[in-house]
């Protein structure tokens, strides 16, 4: 089994975890990470939260000299740097491409040349599928669904077939084709497909885990475009009422973050005899709106009511959430933290935290650019 293991943004959110995680299995883990001021604030230096037996080297993924000396001696490889955002990857469309998909890039040509590397997992997004699937009344399946832009501008949010009528969300399973949305979604589309043909080219073993919403202590509250819960956090932390896109009743499917390091520790340590690609999340759905409500009564910001700004977000979709099955019978992935006790953890530790309130800096630059309706 390998056992030294390199982690790609590894000083991040799930990266910071899943290096206790590993440590915790007797890993000897490097951690490769830019350090990027948007999550890490312009210190530049060593997150506290970052276990002190990781190794860090601050470097770029795109740097293949730095990428070269991190895969010095490692057996297995987590790329999990990227950026991440489906709004500000609209407009940020060179920045995202550059890190997530030339980034893999120059990772997976290091990987390949290194002859030392037994395994890579890579982390994709359930961002891919767009809209998860749906079936109407009678039981028929719809994997290829979308909102066009004049039912958006009327506020009719949900999804009908042809016939106008409604369509029911369901769990939304690898299978599914794919249905890009955004640019984030694209490069993490790219980042998935090129990491497990470049591994299949050159005998390598590759495992894709496409992560749902993952929450949890350790997230960048400061950045506007991290997930959904921190950014209603950063706006509850600061008396200021949370902003929700459409009506608020989409669904989505909240995963633990020690959840998520768990399952990524299963698909190092599981035997394949080719490329796998896993749903890593819950398997049960909730709406945004019963999220917050939830969070603001842990913070005690219940007064603190909502903003429904009824507008769509240009890369949005309506509803998605896992079917986990394949994690759980490969993997041997069941998930352990039930959401109420994970909401309360995040919620505890918010109470000690610093966020800068920047969603409406970040709203405005979508509004500038004609990216909501």
């Amino acid at each position: 089994m390998a056992r030294t293991v390199l982690i790609t943004g590894g000083a991040g959110f799930i990266g910071s975890h899943l290096t206790d995680e590993l440590l915790r299995h007797g890993y000897r883990v490097r951690v490769l990470d830019a350090l990027v001021p948007q999550v890490h604030g312009t210190s530049g230096k060593r997150p506290g939260y970052l276990a002190a037996d990781a190794e860090l080297i601050k470097g770029d993924v795109r740097d293949a000299e730095v990428v070269r000396r991190a895969l010095d001696g490692v057996d297995a490889v987590y790329h999990l740097a990227a950026l991440v955002g489906v709004g500000q990857s609209m407009y940020q469309i060179e920045n995202y491409t550059s890190v997530n998909d030339t980034g893999t890039a120059v990772v997976m040509e290091a990987v390949a040349r290194s002859g030392s590397v037994a395994k890579v997992v890579v982390a994709s997004s359930m961002s891919i599928y767009g809209e998860g699937l749906y079936r109407d009344g009678n039981g028929g399946l719809y994997p290829e669904v979308r909102r066009e832009p004049e039912q958006l501008r009327r506020g009719e949010w949900e999804l009908h077939n042809g016939s106008s009528e409604p369509l029911v969300p369901i769990p939304t399973p690898e299978s599914k084709t794919p249905s890009l949305a955004s640019v984030y979604a694209l490069s993490k589309y790219v980042q998935e497909r090129m990491a497990l043909i470049v591994g299949a080219s050159y005998g390598i073993p590759v495992v894709a885990l496409r992560f749902f919403n993952v929450y949890g202590t350790r997230q960048a509250l400061s950045n506007p475009y991290t997930g959904v819960l921190a950014i209603f956090a950063s706006r509850l932390l600061n008396d200021h009422p949370p902003r929700i896109f459409e009506d608020g009743q989409q669904q989505r499917d909240f995963v633990s973050v020690y959840d998520v390091a768990r399952a990524c520790r299963l698909a190092l340590e599981v035997e394949q005899d080719r490329a796998r690609v896993f749903n890593i999340g819950s398997g049960e759905s909730r709406t945004v709106l019963q999220v917050l409500e939830r969070l603001s009564r842990l913070l005690h910001r219940e007064e603190l009511l909502p903003e429904i700004t009824g507008t769509y977000r240009a890369g949005d979709i309506r509803h998605c959430f896992a079917d986990i099955g394949s994690a759980r019978e490969l993997l041997g992935f069941e998930p352990q933290v039930r959401f109420e006790a994970g909401l309360a953890e995040l919620a505890e530790w918010l109470k000690g935290q610093i966020a800068v309130d920047r969603v409406l800096e970040a709203h405005a630059e979508l509004s500038d650019r004609g990216l909501t309706i």
